[in-house]
């Protein structure tokens, strides 16, 4: 009977009751038992979450982790039972990094389950009682109060001032009025009228409407399920990683297969060949490449924090670095989300009022000029504007603060701007009566007394509304109403909220004031005109943004006019690149999929979109091969938030949910954080690269050592001679490579780094001439550490020493001649452009420190007994060779 809310706010409320099978008293005991029965409760239903052992799992499905364990289990059958060990350590550290980070994910349907207020008042038979929310069933008359959450969606047939707070649900920026009269079928979430939806607020005014939809039926339960369908994707890094990771396997794979084959034909007994097979690969993985991406990655975090970005997956980090377009809300990002009274009309001329937000600061312009004094018909106009008013303005711990409604805070703000303290004037013009605003009368009137001994009638709402009751203007002469909707089609047309203002007196017989109307004339004083202004660092944001390449699109609940206004002062719209035209949610739930990626191509500005809009719009993107990054702060942005590349959600604004399914949320919920951000990101992304330019000619080199060595060395006593040993190569890879990798990752921003294009998505890590280099680095490693292997084992044997501490010797030769090598080289990778000299050689003092590290853990591996027995090294007497003396 009620599967969807579909169609439920274009139908007259006598349909609805008779299709709901209910009436205004509400349903019977034994009504309300059998629906419970048939719809089950109202609860947003969780997805289940994976397990632990299936998480932990998943950190084990990658095929290096797969060499490494194989690795290990060779040498374990073989008896090198230290070096398997080792080996399992490095695969059990990764894993858990992995399992915790994925462990802290995935509760954004909790969140929005939170939001089903615990208790609700229904009628049922007559009789108004309280009960849990999870026992609503369709068909049930609930009744609203200021403050209440909606337990369910509520089809409207009784409305007395009702608003309802739908920010989190459709992006509206302001409540929303609600009536009883049906609204069009096809009218988009924010213009269904004669719905409240649930788990959105009411504000202000009372009403009573019946359950048209409850639980995973309802506008909110839609969400759950998109989110619950959505998938959330790799990240730009973790696919090239993974192309990365798979070509090193299928690599590794077959140089082991090689080198065994080659040492079974060179005469190798078959344990030295499965051995030198087992430490290539084991040479050959880059072991501390997870964990030099996840503490790089941790800085980065570190840094964005301080640039009001809290990151709350690691991979969001580097992703921002690669976007390609940004779809941002508007309300509070773009914007100050603070009416501002911007434009003054009198009728007989029009003025500008200068400054933004709710800071009583400005300066009234005439023709570009000050206005001083401030004309008397201006200040008649703010007078009673301030008057038919509900809001005050505050100043907290030197902030300035409303309590009221945005819109009326406005004019509260406008008239202290020119000097009208609101208080003051409340004094001075005590109100007797007021006729609360209503959306169906569509406006407000106060009754002050006067010392005059008349009462002033003081009138705001729709100009269409208001000059109805007025016979005159400011200046006295007869109101020209089709002059005045000229000015308000003009002012709208610039997306600005338009206020009509009205006064009279009345004799002391108007004391009851049960009503205005038309036989009460008014004067016309004026039109109030105001929008949410943009911020102003959002401008060069987002000009910073276009700038790198990024096209920034606004996808937002509001007006369409609004929108636009807002849009064209940003830069969005009228010529050049990425300042496209303006696209309704209405359209887009037109357009085939294929339309719609045309759409998104050529539009930057989404007005009036539900959430199934700006879903579908982050999938067009990523189909036309975009990088996205969604910002949002509402329940409605979820689902969205969690399929984009990055979801980017407000701390101030957002809900729970949003904040949930993002992947980082923005502190002071600016856009211009965005684009920090996105400069962080892509220097988190140059010190990647840099990092693995650095780290993979050790892998490299090491393989190719172990390559040589097999092709070329004898045996000696039975066994192949290895200038290096499984153990001392997981050394190398997870200490002394760390240690030197680390401090790349404090390397300051590029200078271009804002000018150049996005990376495109399907870009390989490494470039060309990148691989060149890895390959140029290894082989003069491997030159030097044979070299000098083969130095310090002859004359080792030419003085008397026994080949077993021999070998020793040389393998740690071998081993700090790849350290030092190294250690020079981190120096060469501080800037893949410019040389060490050109960036400063100070100007990144933790290399020198993860230097002067490496230099005392390498100590500790020559030297130091336990180490000696771990790793299979021997002291030497010098670091730089001198010959040691003859050994027993």
């Amino acid at each position: 009977m009620v599967d969807t809310l579909w169609g439920w706010h274009a139908l007259p409320v006598e349909q609805v009751f008779e299709k709901l099978g209910s009436r205004s008293d509400g349903l019977l005991a034994a009504e309300v038992a059998t629906r419970a029965k048939q719809y089950g409760p109202n609860r947003i239903e969780r997805s289940r979450r994976d397990g632990a052992l299936k998480i932990l799992g998943r950190q084990l499905v990658n095929p290096l982790v797969y060499v490494l364990l194989a690795a290990a289990l060779l040498a374990v059958l073989m008896g090198k039972v230290t070096d398997g060990f080792v080996v399992l350590a490095v695969v059990f550290i990764n894993t858990v990094v992995g399992f915790i980070q994925e462990m802290s994910a995935g509760k954004a349907i909790e969140a929005l389950s939170q939001m089903v207020p615990e208790h609700t008042t229904v009628v049922r038979g007559g009789v108004q009682k309280t009960i849990p929310a999870h026992e609503i069933v369709p068909g049930d008359v609930v009744l609203l109060q200021p403050g209440d959450r909606i337990p369910a969606d509520l089809r409207m047939f009784d409305v007395s001032n009702l608003h309802a707070d739908e920010a989190m649900l459709t992006g509206e920026s302001l409540p929303v009025s609600k009536h009883v009269a049906p609204v069009p079928l096809d009218a988009v979430v924010g213009d269904r009228r004669s719905i409240a939806f649930g788990g959105t607020l009411v504000t202000s005014g009372a009403a009573a409407g019946v359950v048209v939809a409850i639980a995973g039926a309802t506008e909110l339960g839609h969400i759950s399920q998109l989110l619950r369908e959505t998938t959330g994707l790799q990240t730009p890094l973790t696919r090239r990683l993974a192309k990365l990771a798979g070509a090193i396997t299928v690599s590794i794979v077959i140089v082991a297969a090689l080198i065994f084959v080659v040492g079974l034909l060179r005469d190798y007994a078959l344990f030295d060949s499965a051995l030198a097979a087992i430490t290539m690969a084991v040479a050959s993985i880059p072991e501390g490449l997870p964990a030099i991406i996840t503490i790089a990655s941790s800085i980065g975090v570190r840094r964005m924090a301080r640039r009001h970005v809290i990151v709350r997956h690691l991979p969001a980090v580097e992703t921002l670095g690669s976007t390609t377009v940004i779809c941002t809300d508007k309300t509070g990002t773009l914007t100050r989300n603070e009416m501002t009274v911007q434009a003054l009309s009198t009728g007989q001329a029009e003025y500008e009022l200068t400054g933004v937000g709710y800071v009583p600061e400005g300066v009234l312009l005439y023709s570009g000029t000050k206005a001083d004094p401030t004309p008397p018909e201006v200040v008649e106009l703010l007078r009673a504007s301030i008057l038919c008013n509900d809001s005050t303005l505050l100043q907290k711990e030197g902030q300035w603060t409303i309590v009221g409604d945005p819109t009326e805070a406005a004019l509260v703000v406008a008239g202290r701007k020119l000097g009208l303290d609101e208080v003051l004037l409340r004094e001075a013009y005590q109100r007797r009566h007021v006729i609360p605003f209503d959306s169906e009368r569509q406006f407000m009137a106060t009754l002050h007394g006067t010392a005059s001994g008349h009462a002033l009638v003081c009138m705001k709402g729709a100009p269409e509304v208001v000059t109805t009751f007025c016979a005159t203007s400011v200046d006295g002469t007869q109101l020209d109403s089709e002059r005045v909707q000229q000015q308000v089609n003009a002012l709208a047309a610039s997306g600005m909220r338009v206020l009509a203002i009205a006064s009279g007196t009345a004799s002391d017989s108007m004391a009851k004031f049960e009503g205005v109307s038309p036989g009460v004339p008014l004067q016309f004083l004026g039109l109030l005109a105001m929008i949410d202004p943009p911020r102003p660092e959002a401008a060069e944001a987002v000009q910073r943004c276009l700038n790198a390449g990024i096209k920034v699109k606004m996808v937002t609940g509001d007006h369409p006019a609004t929108a636009l206004a807002i849009g064209e002062a940003l830069g969005l719209v009228d010529g050049g690149p990425n300042r496209l035209g303006l696209v309704t949610g209405l359209e887009l739930a037109r357009a085939t999929d294929a339309e719609l990626e045309d759409l998104v191509a050529s539009s930057s500005i989404f007005a009036r979109v539900a959430p199934e809009h700006k879903l579908r719009l982050v999938k067009a993107l990523q189909a036309r091969g975009e990088v996205v990054a969604m910002t949002g702060d509402g329940v409605n942005d979820a689902p969205a938030l969690k399929r984009a590349d990055i979801g980017v959600a407000m701390a101030i604004s957002g809900t729970a949910v949003a904040k949930e399914a993002a992947d980082m949320v923005l502190a002071d919920d600016n856009f211009a954080s965005i684009a920090a951000a996105v400069e962080e990101g892509r220097r988190v992304y140059d010190n990647l690269i840099k990092s693995l330019t650095f780290i993979l000619p050790t892998s490299l080199g090491q393989a190719m050592i172990l390559l040589v060595a097999v092709l070329f060395f004898p045996v000696v006593n039975g066994h192949l001679l290895l200038p290096i040993e499984p153990v001392q190569i997981l050394w190398v890879n997870l200490i002394v490579a760390v240690m030197l990798t680390l401090p790349l990752a404090f390397e300051a921003t590029e200078p271009d780094v804002m000018s150049r294009p996005p990376r495109p998505p399907d870009a390989p890590l490494l470039s060309g001439f990148l691989i060149i280099r890895t390959f140029l680095v290894s082989s003069l490693m491997t030159a030097s550490a044979i070299g000098l292997f083969l130095v310090e084992y002859q004359r080792d044997l030419r003085l008397g020493i026994d080949p077993a501490t021999a070998l020793a010797e040389s393998q740690t030769v071998a081993v700090t001649t790849i350290m030092l090598f190294q250690a020079i080289y981190l120096l060469n990778c501080r800037s893949l452009t410019d040389s060490v000299f050109r960036i400063g050689l100070f100007t990144n003092l933790h290399v020198y420190y993860g230097i002067a590290t490496a230099l005392a853990l390498q100590l500790c591996f020559v030297y130091l007994p336990a180490a000696n027995r771990l790793f299979h090294t021997h002291p030497l007497s010098c670091l730089l060779y001198t010959s040691p003396s003859p050994r027993d």
